[in-house]
């Protein structure tokens, strides 16, 4: 630690060198001057276009604050997040544990792996349609399609994190006399969650899009109803909001996705090379 005697004399000798100031040095200013660019050049280009065609930013702010007030934007946004927590949620929970009885298991592995193969090799897209032939247009479907969206990224990647655990460490549980469920949630797990979030970073963003899709299929409630209806009736300030309303929703959930990560593989982040 640098004394006051020592600071003075750094400074008496002018051993300090002085930091030049470097724009590279604030990525946050240069992200902000990049947002307010962009969007002074949005407004500029979207009042010279025909607002049935396009819109501009002051428009869509002003239809953000209708929508928040008349408490539509809110309700619908409910509906779709009820489907999307309990698509997500139920994807999570069999895809991770799938996932780890076939990256442990050949016998799980060579039951399973035909199935999912195939079922992830088939757009979800066109198994919609006929999940709303069984389900109905309701709350059912829309669980459906999140799942079938979300559940294949997660499945996938914790059975490769759960397959390249290293034979050495399972081997001294072993020795240690752990039992098997020990083994899997102490050892297998741990190992596994950098890949398993990895999977889940991914099956957020599939899981939303799995969302809209399913609502703009049945078109009654939710934000993809909301952007069906106004784009049938040309009202793009509005289908602007819902539009920017999905992408704020996306940033966010991958965000909190990356510091659940961080928080629960606190090991790996000291592994990880920074360059």
């Amino acid at each position: 630690m640098i004394s006051a005697s020592d600071e003075q004399l750094i400074n008496e000798l002018g051993l300090r060198r002085r930091h030049r100031w470097s724009l590279y040095d604030h990525p946050n200013l240069i992200r902000a001057a990049s947002i307010l660019f962009f969007l002074v050049v949005w407004e500029i280009y979207g009042r010279e276009t025909d607002p049935i065609l396009f819109t501009y930013p002051t428009a869509v702010v002003e239809a953000f604050f209708k929508l928040l007030a008349t408490g539509e934007l809110l309700r619908q946004a409910a509906v779709s997040l009820g489907a999307l927590a309990a698509g997500f949620g139920l994807s999570l929970v069999l895809g991770v544990g799938l996932g780890l009885a076939m990256g442990r298991s050949r016998l799980a592995e060579a039951i399973f792996e035909p199935h999912v193969n195939a079922l992830y090799a088939t757009p979800q897209v066109a198994l919609t349609p006929l999940l709303m032939m069984w389900l109905g247009l309701g709350f059912a479907v829309k669980v459906a399609v999140v799942f079938l969206f979300a559940f294949f990224p997660i499945l996938i990647n914790t059975a490769s994190g759960a397959k390249n655990v290293s034979a050495s460490i399972v081997e001294v549980g072993r020795a240690y006399q752990a039992s098997r469920r020990q083994i899997m949630f102490k050892i297998v797990f741990p190992a596994a969650l950098p890949f398993i979030m990895a999977g889940v970073r991914i099956a957020v963003g599939r899981g939303l899009v799995g969302m809209i899709v399913a609502e703009l299929f049945t078109a009654i409630t939710g934000l993809g109803a909301m952007l069906s209806l106004y784009g049938n009736i040309f009202e793009t300030a509005k289908m602007f909001v819902v539009i920017i309303v999905l992408a704020g929703l996306g940033i966010g959930l991958i965000h909190a996705t990356q510091m659940l990560e961080r928080k629960m593989a606190r090991w790996k982040e000291s592994e990880r090379a920074v360059s």
